[in-house]
């Protein structure tokens, strides 16, 4: 069965989509098969990976509002053992679409629920938003990766994300947990950055995660090239530490299923 991990923070431009890309990149590059789910009508995570909107006629919008199966929306990338199902505009819609229909919250976990043994992970890039398609999201998840940007504001907002999650968990999806936090963005000459880090790892101890994501140029310049930095730049600082996460990711996992094996 596939771990679904929805990639989400209320806050744009927090390195959601990058992290989304690359995290997948480097799971695949170990060879988990892998689905990325668009789930942001900016269609980052689809241009990203160098899909053009003539190769988007079929989108998560279609699957969300019923007009598509999941089978039909997949798409395969240029990198082996990596799908997506790509995103639009057209999503937009979706928000007011969902209102009126029966299990509005669940569309995306009923949605995703038949192909999960197709794939060892599947990674949900969310808007920035706490809508309806969040809200999916993370009923449709097994738990929750918050990328974290280094700066004075992020345990103001990461108090709310962790808030509105623990209401998710209580009300709708009984088995979301918080899987980690990553800090992106980070720069080792700036006392701020550290600051933020470490106020981080108090509050929340092992779920922030070891691995840091540097601010890296070569991480800003692939999006726009269309590729992952694993593929744009593999040996920049930034595909090195996608690297490291994807590493850590896998050991946790591993961990985990040792656990409920024992435990069993």
């Amino acid at each position: 069965m596939a771990h679904v991990i929805a990639i989400a923070n209320q806050k744009g431009g927090v390195g959601k989509t990058t992290t989304t890309i690359n995290l997948a990149t480097a799971l695949a590059a170990v060879g988990k098969r892998v689905l990325i789910v668009d789930l942001d009508p900016q269609a980052n995570a689809s241009t990203g990976l160098g899909l053009s909107k003539q190769n988007r006629v079929i989108s998560v919008y279609g699957l969300m509002i019923g007009e598509y199966t999941l089978a039909q929306a997949l798409l395969k990338t240029a990198i082996p053992g990596l799908s997506i199902i790509p995103s639009s505009i057209d999503l937009l819609g979706a928000e007011i679409e969902l209102v009126d229909m029966h299990d509005r919250e669940r569309r995306l976990r009923d949605i995703l629920a038949p192909y999960q043994t197709m794939f060892d992970y599947i990674i949900i890039d969310c808007p920035p938003s706490m809508g309806l398609l969040s809200l999916n999201s993370l009923v449709a998840a097994d738990s929750v990766m918050i990328p974290l940007q280094c700066e004075y504001y992020a345990l103001e907002g990461l108090s709310y994300l962790l808030s509105s999650i623990q209401k998710i968990k209580k009300n709708l999806n009984a088995t979301l947990d918080l899987y980690g936090v990553v800090l992106t963005m980070y720069d080792r000459r700036s006392s701020l950055c550290q600051m933020v880090a470490d106020d981080v790892r108090s509050y929340l101890g092992e779920k922030v995660f070891a691995t840091v994501i540097p601010r890296n140029t070569k991480v800003s310049e692939a999006p726009s090239h269309g590729k992952p930095v694993l593929l744009y730049d593999f040996k920049s600082p930034g595909s090195q530490a996608y690297m490291a996460l994807a590493k850590e990711i896998l050991m946790r996992d591993r961990h985990d299923d040792n656990y409920r094996i024992k435990a069993s």
